[in-house]
């Protein structure tokens, strides 16, 4: 039997580009892998509840915009996204609509940022900790990550002065309501005072706000955005960047998102997307805007008060059944709040010990840009129902309360 010439192995991953080489697989995607078990109660993934969902509502707008734009509504579309939707969300903040840039999904819209604004070596400031999924769409550019302090009131803004005058920094990213991972809002006060320092320095900030909506206790705070266009009086004259989405009000599997910033980041970040993905859903853009005006407001009302109720069963069913020595944070709104253990406990050493328990969560260390947070953990109350929430709970308190006991 003949045989062809040898064929050598190609070596496939040295092939791959230095910056797909520096890419990481998301730490909360792959616990999710292990916590696909019927019977494992996940506190992991950061997930809206399927139950709140709009199904009806949605029916309809879908219906509705094919009837409203026929073929248009299947057709490709503008890379800035749908103009009536653009021009709603601009009126919500005061703005033109040619500031606002629709994504698919806020984590592109973090991606795209990241490829327009961040040259290799460039500092970016980011909270410790910080949403992980922003870290990922940063690495591929080649950051230099300098680490921000924070409190009970997010990031320490008297800290950050100490620091700005040694940095040349580019950018702060931040999530100041309802922090992911945390839980913890950036206080008012602390506010106009972030983005003053910000524009003195010259650093450009970017505000991520998917859950800004979702308050169910406290009193609200004016967007970073907001505070910036009081401060330059002009759209395209704004150093903050803001992040939004439709995902966690409405529904996540539509995939819209937007942007506001400046007109040249935003004639960037057009270019950008058009060699990503062309343009956001055309149909998805157009159900959303059938439902922005009616449903909306009111779905915001049905998740903030299921969600209200269920962050305080989680935080009553701590208080009663985690053992002494376990900090936690109260948040105000959101899906989330953080739990820091004594020293010398390793959550991610002690997550097979919880599946075991059928419970599950996020170890805290992947939220920090530079390493850390072995002894802290994010837990997410949104999707769960009250029944898995106690006993999720008191698993995870047994569970803690050996490990306490070993340490």
């Amino acid at each position: 039997m003949s045989t062809g010439p040898t064929v050598p192995t190609l070596d496939l991953h040295a092939r791959l580009s230095a910056r797909a080489r520096s890419m990481n697989a998301s730490a909360i995607r792959e616990i999710l892998k292990i916590t696909q078990q019927p019977d494992v109660i996940s506190f992991a993934g950061g997930l809206p509840a399927p139950e709140l969902f709009p199904m009806q509502e949605v029916r309809g707008a879908t219906l509705a915009a094919l009837d409203r734009y026929g073929p248009a509504a299947l057709q490709y579309s503008t890379t800035e996204g749908h103009p009536p939707l653009r021009e709603w969300i601009g009126a919500q903040a005061g703005i033109p609509a040619s500031n606002v840039q629709i994504v698919t999904g806020s984590q592109q819209g973090l991606d795209l940022l990241g490829k327009v604004l961040i040259d290799e070596g460039d500092v970016v400031l980011v909270e410790a900790p910080t949403y992980l999924g922003a870290l990922q769409s940063f690495q591929p550019y080649g950051p230099r990550y300098v680490q921000v302090p924070t409190d009970e009131e997010g990031i320490d803004v008297e800290a950050l002065a100490d620091l700005l005058p040694s940095l040349k920094a580019k950018l702060l990213y931040a999530v100041p309501n309802f922090q992911n991972p945390t839980g913890r809002t950036l206080s008012a006060g602390r506010r106009r005072r972030l983005v003053e320092l910000t524009a003195q320095h010259g650093v450009l900030l970017i505000e991520d706000d998917p859950y800004g909506a979702l308050r169910f206790s406290g009193e609200p705070a004016p967007s970073l955005y907001s505070l910036g266009l009081e401060l330059h009086g002009h759209p395209d004259r704004n150093h903050v960047i803001y992040s939004s989405s439709f995902s966690k009000t409405l529904v996540p599997g539509l995939r819209d998102a937007w942007v506001q910033a400046a007109a040249p980041v935003i004639a960037k970040l057009i270019q950008a997307k058009q060699g990503a993905d062309l343009h956001t859903p055309t149909l998805n853009q157009m159900i959303v805007t059938e439902l922005v005006e009616t449903v909306l407001p009111r779905q915001i009302e049905r998740v903030r008060q299921a969600y209200g109720e269920r962050a305080g069963l989680m935080l009553e069913r701590i208080r009663a059944d985690f053992p002494p020595g376990v900090q936690y944070t109260t948040p105000q709104g959101g899906m989330f709040l953080w739990l820091t253990l004594p020293e010398g406990v390793d959550t991610q050493a002690l997550l097979p010990r919880a599946v075991e328990r059928k419970v599950a969560y996020v170890p805290g260390s992947p939220f920090y840009a530079l390493g850390g947070g072995q002894n802290t953990m994010r837990l997410s109350y949104s999707s769960a129902t009250p029944e898995q929430i106690t006993q999720g709970i008191r698993a995870l308190g047994d569970t803690l309360r050996g490990a306490l006991a070993g340490a």
